[in-house]
């Protein structure tokens, strides 16, 4: 359908996990086309100090997504910094845990499921009703394509991306006709501090800004779904044709286990120790 154009131009963007990696990348990117960005993050002294480097177009408050109170407070703070409504939300914010399934624990997986998709849903029941009311906007879902390929040591995580996939396809749905739009960015791994430490071999890495360019670009397309790099979404669409025996064969010559066997562990510890903080 045609929805309302949006232009970047002095409009209102509030972006969640923005102090760091694809976030912060958005953010920049966002800025770049002339946008006022609100910088929500967990850490509110680099949301303050990312906001503070990308100039007076840009604020850093703090957010906590997990938290329904907290996401309310960081929107009111950014309508009332612009004096004026929100055009675009993305929900940016994630955490990854990798490790095999029976050696999580229930707390960080509670942590994830709370962040990856309690955090999209607080961001969307909050936002969409004033954009419906006002006929206009966008809601980007940050997903991933474990959201629609599972892989060995990341089961929580992969569930979190599956809800989120379905999440923004079924609410897509429910907004047709009202002029607001919301999509999903599927990035494959990215070179973040989210993935640090594991080595995927074979699975196409991205840069935070590549990401940022997909999330810009679906306010001008209103596309429902970005994968990044595209050719990678349509082999994980083309995966669930393959023959399972087949499909094995192909998953052990591409190391899928690598969230579990190929992992730094000295890097990847840092990561780990930062999100069981939370």
């Amino acid at each position: 359908m045609s929805y309302p154009r949006i232009d970047l131009n002095g409009a209102l963007v509030a972006i969640t996990g923005a102090a760091r990696g694809i976030g912060l990348a958005t953010a920049r990117a966002f800025v770049a086309e002339g946008a006022h960005v609100a910088l929500g993050d967990l850490d509110e002294a680099l949301a303050v100090q990312a906001a503070a480097e990308l100039g007076d177009r840009a604020m850093g408050h703090v957010l906590d997504v997990t938290d329904k109170s907290s996401y309310a407070a960081f929107l009111d703070a950014a309508a009332a910094w612009r004096g004026r409504p929100l055009d675009v939300l993305v929900n940016n914010a994630g955490v990854m845990p990798n490790g095999a399934f029976l050696a999580q624990s229930d707390r960080i997986d509670q942590l994830t499921m709370d962040v990856n998709v309690y955090g999209v849903i607080h961001g969307m029941r909050l936002a969409l009703p004033g954009m419906v009311e006002r006929g206009r906007g966008h809601v980007v879902n940050v997903a991933s394509l474990a959201g629609k390929f599972p892989i060995k040591g990341l089961a929580v995580y992969n569930a979190s991306k599956y809800a989120v996939v379905g999440l923004t396809a079924a609410t897509r749905l429910e907004m047709d006709a009202t002029g607001v739009s919301v999509s999903a960015v599927l990035p494959s791994a990215v070179r973040t501090e989210l993935s640090s430490g594991i080595d995927y071999g074979i699975l196409p890495a991205v840069d935070p800004e590549d990401i940022a360019a997909a999330v810009v670009r679906s306010v001008k397309t209103r596309a429902a779904e970005t994968s990044v790099p595209g050719y990678v979404g349509l082999v994980a669409n083309a995966a669930g044709l393959v023959p399972e025996p087949l499909l094995k064969v192909v998953r052990k010559a591409a190391h899928d286990d690598a969230a579990i066997t190929r992992v730094d562990d000295k890097v990847r510890r840092a990561y780990l120790d930062r999100i069981e903080k939370q």
